[in-house]
């Protein structure tokens, strides 16, 4: 796991080796093992930070070129099947990186078998020195991040946004169009970002940039087109391939060359992977909790740690130690927080640090099987009520974070990434039944908010995260070969039917089974305490602290100029009778901080 950064100009750059050094510089805390970069004609530079997971010697470091001199890498994430891709090329590896590999399959087969064949999360630039063309990769999910900005004149890319502002050819722009979108959906979607012309490389595509700038953008990857709602199936057969597929995906992510461990909150994901992990590694597992005086779930973790004899540690976390993380973690992030968790999970990271450099998380299983009962049942409650809405407006009333009347009433910004993202998913709900565009909506959507967290929350403390449910052959499997009813699954026809007289706050676990065939596998696993306790995420007090954010939005909200004139106290008051009261107001205090970290200084320099 590490850290990129590159330009590429039209024209000779002056201080071209200070800017790629400077971009370097801003993002150390993503491979703080070493640096180093790569510079020809004034107008190329590749930059590299490491954080050493494979092959720990000087030989792997990056940049890397083939052996023909011909390509030129710098690479942040891992290849986890890159053993069995070495064993189908007849390159002379001189490593035994993953990094190498990528530019043996390049040199012999092209781009383009290489992303057919890797397993893996991975933001990559590679550059021809033949043909010109520079290459921005992306994995197929975006577990990791890559940005870019492209005046026509300058290409300037980077795993974060701090690495192109510090290349000094930059303006850092606050994009007025991302407040309503990140308020919406807690991040900025792709393309897009909180930053005018500053871009984010769409996941399961790359970038083939000429020597002119011009570039063509190539999608390499998608969901499946295949969704599985068979009626008729071996429930005994389809659990044991899901097994296999699941165990398969957590093995490969234990890869590495540096010790590893497991976050554990007590919930099934996550003592699921756990369990496996502990199964399969012969030392023990280090396992990892967070929690509150006023709200925590160690109880739960502890009954896994004990079954698996982990190396387990509890961390305790104050009022105190979230607000003053709370500003620091956004200069990490570039952007608002997203999330109220954000910050327990980069405490707890920095804890992970001084035992383990690798953790295994939990992401992506409510995705991949239907977690969030109350929204995967609305295709069921939107039949039952009749409404005169589309689908699609159901299910983003019930989805959005902050309202949209509420929002509307409250922000003087443009709606229009409102307007494009509606009009795209509006086509796409029209090709697939309700039950299906809810899954897909999810995964193109939900689960890459959750990755911006994950990869701010460890890397700033030099941690590399590795989530087995979006490992992509699962979610192909997941898609083709799971039904329906095996993931959201009524416990009788009885159920049902009294279902229908309700709505999904009210029957989601007490009707039905969430996540069903998951739960089946973890039987196997796991204690009936953990598998059948209700889905509770990842508490954080908010609303119990809502007099310090009231004092603070007092203090910082009444000259936002995204804000509507005079409309603070309704804000204060609309914000206590939300169900999420403390998120909402939390979310537009994260934006005012994030402005006034970036767009309050000048970042270009000559």
């Amino acid at each position: 796991m590490c850290g990129i950064a590159g330009i590429y100009c039209k024209k000779v750059l002056d201080s071209l080796d200070s800017r790629i050094e400077r971009m370097n510089e801003s993002i150390v805390h993503r491979g703080p093992d070493s640096g180093a970069f790569y510079s020809v004609d004034q107008k190329i530079a590749l930059g590299h930070r490491r954080l050493s997971i494979i092959d720990l010697r000087e030989i792997a470091n990056q940049p890397m070129h083939s052996s023909n001199s011909e390509w030129h890498i710098v690479f942040n994430g891992e290849i986890y099947n890159f053993q069995e891709i070495a064993e189908q090329l007849d390159y002379n590896f001189i490593s035994d990186s993953d990094t190498e590999v990528i530019l043996g399959a390049v040199q012999e087969k092209g781009i383009d078998w290489f992303l057919e064949q890797a397993n893996g999360m991975f933001a990559m630039a590679l550059f021809n020195s033949n043909t010109k063309q520079m290459f921005l990769v992306r994995d197929r999910m975006g577990i990791k991040p890559l940005y870019y900005f492209n005046d026509g004149n300058h290409l300037v890319f980077s795993s974060e946004i701090k690495g192109i502002l510090a290349s000094g050819l930059v303006a850092a722009e606050f994009n007025d169009s991302a407040v309503d979108e990140y308020l919406a959906n807690r991040y900025v979607r792709a393309p897009y970002s909180f930053f005018n012309q500053i871009y984010q490389v769409l996941p399961g595509s790359y970038l083939m940039v000429k020597q002119d700038l011009s570039f063509k953008e190539n999608t390499y990857w998608d969901l499946p087109n295949e969704f599985n709602v068979s009626q008729e199936y071996s429930e005994e057969e389809i659990a044991s391939k899901f097994e296999k597929e699941l165990t398969k995906a957590i093995k490969y992510r234990l890869i590495t060359d540096v010790p590893l461990g497991t976050y554990l909150s007590g919930g099934v994901d996550s003592s699921l992977i756990t369990a496996i992990t502990a199964l399969t590694k012969q030392d023990r597992v280090n396992t990892y909790t967070i929690g509150f005086p006023e709200l925590n779930e160690f109880e739960y973790a502890r009954v896994i740690a004990e079954k698996y004899n982990t190396e387990h540690h509890e961390i305790l976390m104050q009022k105190e130690d979230y607000m003053k993380n709370w500003e620091r973690l956004i200069s990490y992030k570039d952007a608002p927080l997203g999330v109220p968790n954000e910050i327990p999970l980069a405490v707890m990271s920095s804890k992970l640090k001084e035992k383990i450099t690798v953790v295994l998380s939990g992401e992506g299983a409510d995705e991949l099987m239907g977690g969030y009962g109350r929204i995967f049942r609305a295709p069921f409650d939107y039949k039952n009520e009749s409404s005169d809405k589309s689908f699609y407006q159901y299910l983003i009333d019930k989805y959005e974070y902050v309202p949209r009347s509420m929002r509307d009433e409250l922000i003087d910004t443009p709606k229009q990434y409102r307007d494009e993202f509606d009009q795209k998913n509006i086509a796409l709900f029209k090709n697939g039944s309700s039950e299906e565009n809810v899954f897909r909506f999810f995964h193109k959507y939900h689960v890459k908010g959750l990755l911006q967290r994950v990869d701010m929350t460890t890397m700033q403390t030099s941690v590399e995260t590795r989530v087995p449910f979006l490992d992509h052959k699962l979610i192909e499997f997941c898609y083709n070969e799971v039904p329906y009813d095996l993931k959201l699954k009524w416990i009788s026809q009885e159920a049902e039917k009294e279902a229908k007289q309700k709505s999904a706050d009210e029957y989601s676990e007490e009707l039905d089974v969430p996540k069903y065939l998951l739960r089946q596998v973890s039987y196997k696993y796991l204690p009936k305490e953990i598998i059948e306790r209700k889905k509770v995420g990842f508490p954080v007090p908010l609303t119990e602290w809502f007099e310090n954010l009231e004092e603070m939005a007092r203090d910082l909200l009444t000259e936002s100029t995204w804000l509507k004139q005079g409309v603070l106290e309704e804000l204060l008051n609309k914000s206590k009778v939300e169900p999420r009261a403390g998120q909402v107001l939390w979310m537009f205090l994260n934006i005012e901080l994030f402005k006034r970290q970036y767009f309050e200084k000048e970042w270009r320099w000559q």
